[in-house]
């Protein structure tokens, strides 16, 4: 089949790569600009485009380039931008949403699903509509969340859902009987900094989700720390407290108490918990610990 393919970052790439194994024709990739990730740096191309420049595939930042690719379909992958509806109208779209459809439409619904603490999620295939992640499903695939993090699920989520858009392409049946969406519509709005600020007077468990989707920062003794890894204690501390037990970093939180494995201090390197602590507080009990907008 001659395809356009519409995706920006790394999890759209293992469809990228499905596609062109299964032999189909990708016409044209669609992908973001290239951006700068510092001050003073080279734009960077996203790792849809990197991928798609490896398999010499042509390239476009423009979206409209897709109506004159002479494709019969479209493919969308975290592309990172609404398809208006006239484009839709001539090329026919598929995109592959990782969520449980209409659970968690939107930009961010891995770590929507992880903060809510929901037992699964998964992949749909599913039509483009004009509507955000409206459309009728072709294909569904279920796992379970367990204590993945964020990282880890959205990787299996993007292998899952490049084989489930392939077999869906390779199914007639398939492609012409899709299904409407049926439940409660829920909404993941991107994750911003207050979604990843620990705090000590909530539940051990809401602190682990945080940690869990990345970037989880907290001010212990005034210092600013980012929570890379971090475990349910054995061992239950005062709420709001951080001390050094047996060994390990501990911190209390509400119903219990997290052990912090790996931190980054702001502007520093990755390192373990303990090691943090042993250089910057030494010998020091029993200090506090708060969220980072106190």
């Amino acid at each position: 089949m001659r395809l356009a393919f519409l995706g920006t970052p790394d999890a759209a790439v293992p469809t990228l790569d499905a596609l062109v194994r299964a032999g189909h024709d990708v016409e044209l990739v669609v992908t973001r600009p290239d951006r700068r990730r510092g001050r003073g740096s080279d734009a960077t191309p996203s790792a849809v485009k990197a991928r798609a420049q490896e398999l010499g595939l042509a390239v476009s930042h423009d979206l409209r380039d897709v109506l004159s690719a002479g494709v019969e379909r479209g493919v969308v992958v975290a592309y990172g931008a609404l398809v208006p509806e006239d484009v839709l109208e001539r090329v026919p779209m598929l995109n592959v949403h990782f969520s449980l459809l209409p659970r968690w439409r939107g930009a961010a619904p891995v770590e929507r699903a992880i903060l809510a603490g929901d037992r699964e999620t998964g992949v749909a295939v599913m039509g483009m509509e004009a509507g955000l992640d409206t459309g009728p499903i072709h294909l569904e695939r279920r796992v379970l969340i367990g204590q993945r993090d964020a990282r880890a699920l959205r990787r299996e989520l993007a292998d899952l859902g490049a084989e489930a858009l392939v077999e869906v392409l390779a199914s007639p049946p398939l492609l012409e009987h899709a299904r409407a969406q049926v439940g409660e519509a829920v909404y993941a709005p991107k994750i911003t900094r207050v979604d990843r600020r620990l705090d000590p007077h909530e539940s051990v468990e809401m602190f682990l989700r945080r940690c869990r989707v990345g970037s989880a920062e907290l001010r212990l003794d005034g210092h600013r720390l980012f929570v890379e890894s971090a475990q349910r204690a054995s061992v239950s501390i005062e709420e709001a407290r951080a001390d050094l037990v047996d060994g390990e970093l501990l911190v209390g939180c509400a119903k219990g108490s997290a052990r912090l494995d790996t931190v980054r201090p702001e502007g520093g390197h990755s390192m373990a918990g303990a090691a943090w602590w042993r250089g910057r507080l030494r010998e020091r009990r029993h200090v506090a610990w708060s969220s980072t907008h106190a």
